[in-house]
């Protein structure tokens, strides 16, 4: 057993040497996702958000949060100063089950009879004049080809959504519609994803926010790129900046340090050779790593007892149980004992074996936040914010040295926020790979609900009475 950790240490070993090498080929391969469609396994995909909110947005918007089997309907009550969010309503609704097969129709008719419900209920103080149309921002968590701020077309459904006829929609059309049949005057503002709601409520706390990463179930990074960079669609930009969802999660290199146990997830995955940076570091699969590590143990060794049954089961150790495990700091590590009698039905493991079982949870979660931290620090090479003035092209607008800039990145999901140790991981090679001095200025800001409120303010920053607003130097 302690052969297999240590082959398994070997193997998933990230000194900083191998970390700027992803911090290079992230770089690189943002730059050819940039320059042509299917140049890179990055997709690099325009959201045509040129405008983030600043603080001088005010009013009440609304958002529409469709992410999985529940939706959420939000109300946002902003006062016209950074930060100033003065009040805000959530109400959440499971889609009924058979609504996910059903008609757009009538998928799009219920969300909308719920908004109309919601909206109903205005309370004290938010009541619009009725002479004003309501702006709405939907964050839509499904594959979507954006074809401009406000609307964009379903690609394809996932997460046990079945509905042929909105694949090839443009799913802001489809809401639009329904909110008119049940007769609401409110205009679909933007269509988002979450990161980029992510990124629009850290850039409204603080303009320095450059960046936005999501490290929870799954992974994805969205930035603020110059238009000029955007070299795939030259000529439909000529200004200012934009917003570019990166699809991070599809990111592969041969940098990335590999195992055997990576590459048997992978094949068994509905997924192969797809998403390889996700299925390294985000918490939909690290449990399912350890798992395979301990189940190899187990084979060659009889000290997990003769029985093994459940180790064999796919996905039986979610990612937050391995955690518990990896976070136990009881003299006995009785936490672990419980879970891997109780989950695993490994019943009496004597204490040397937990303690191995500890050190596996460990090398899967350092290995999955150093490289999320190299995957950051490519975003700042690329846009020139890593310290290093690195291959960003063109002209550095600025009036100090790249070098002592202050950057924010804002970062949601709860392998970050809820997760002490990866966090400190993180943390940790952020400070490795840019040094000592530059890592002062690169902030990792912890946001709450950016596909939620985030997604109003990009309605605010978009609505219809500001389309003079300044655009984004």
């Amino acid at each position: 057993m302690v052969e297999v950790l240590e082959e398994l240490e070997k193997c998933c070993d990230t000194p900083v040497g191998r970390l700027k090498q992803v911090v290079d080929a992230m770089a690189v391969e943002m730059h050819a996702g940039l320059a042509s469609e299917g140049g890179s396994k990055l997709k690099m995909l325009l959201t045509y958000v040129d405008k983030l909110p600043n603080g001088s947005e005010k009013g009440t918007y609304y958002a529409l949060d469709l992410g999985g089997t529940n939706f959420r309907v939000l109300r946002v009550h902003l006062g016209g100063q950074r930060s100033a969010i003065l009040g805000q309503d959530i109400e959440r609704q499971p889609i009924p089950q058979h609504l996910m097969t059903s008609t757009s129709k009538d998928l799009f008719d219920f969300i909308a009879s719920s908004l109309k419900d919601f909206i109903e209920k205005e309370g004290n103080g938010l009541e619009q004049p009725l002479s004003r149309r309501r702006e709405l921002g939907f964050t839509f968590s499904f594959p979507v080809k954006q074809t401009s701020v406000s609307s964009g077309i379903l690609i394809k459904w996932t997460k046990g959504f079945s509905i042929g006829d909105t694949i090839g929609s443009d799913v802001s059309d489809c809401l639009q519609q329904a909110m008119s049949r049940k007769g609401l005057d409110v205009r679909v503002a933007a269509l988002i994803n979450d990161t980029v709601g992510t990124l629009a409520l850290g850039h409204y706390n603080d303009e320095d926010t450059v960046a936005a990463v999501i490290i929870g179930t799954g992974t994805n990074a969205c930035y603020l790129e110059r238009a000029d960079a955007i070299i795939k669609c030259q000529g439909l930009l000529t200004s200012g900046s934009m917003v570019v969802n990166m699809e991070w999660g599809n990111f592969w290199s041969s940098h990335l340090p590999r195992t055997s146990y990576d590459i048997n997830l992978d094949v068994a995955s509905p997924n192969p050779n797809d998403q390889g940076f996700e299925k390294m570091i985000s918490g939909m699969y690290l449990g399912d790593i350890v798992r395979r590590v301990l189940l190899r143990m187990s084979e060659e060794s009889d000290d997990f007892g003769p029985s093994y049954s459940k180790l064999a089961t796919p996905f039986i150790l979610r990612t937050p149980l391995m955690a518990a495990m990896h976070e136990d700091d009881s003299p006995d590590l009785s936490e672990v004992a419980k879970i891997l009698e109780e989950v695993l039905e490994l019943p009496d493991v004597p204490l040397k074996v937990r303690k191995l079982v500890v050190k596996v949870c460990d090398v899967i979660t350092r290995r999955a936040a150093r490289l999320a931290a190299a995957g950051i620090v490519g975003i700042l090479k690329k846009i020139g914010r890593d310290g290093s003035g690195g291959i960003a092209s063109g002209k550095f607008r600025s009036d100090m040295p790249s070098r002592m800039r202050r950057t924010v990145v804002a970062i949601e999901g709860g392998l970050y926020t809820s997760y002490t140790l990866f966090r400190e991981y993180l943390n940790e090679a952020m400070t490795e790979i840019l040094g000592e001095e530059f890592s002062s200025h690169v902030i990792l800001k912890v946001m709450e609900d950016g596909s939620g409120t985030g997604a109003a303010l990009v309605a605010a920053a978009n609505s219809a009475p500001e389309a003079d607003r300044v655009q984004l130097q």
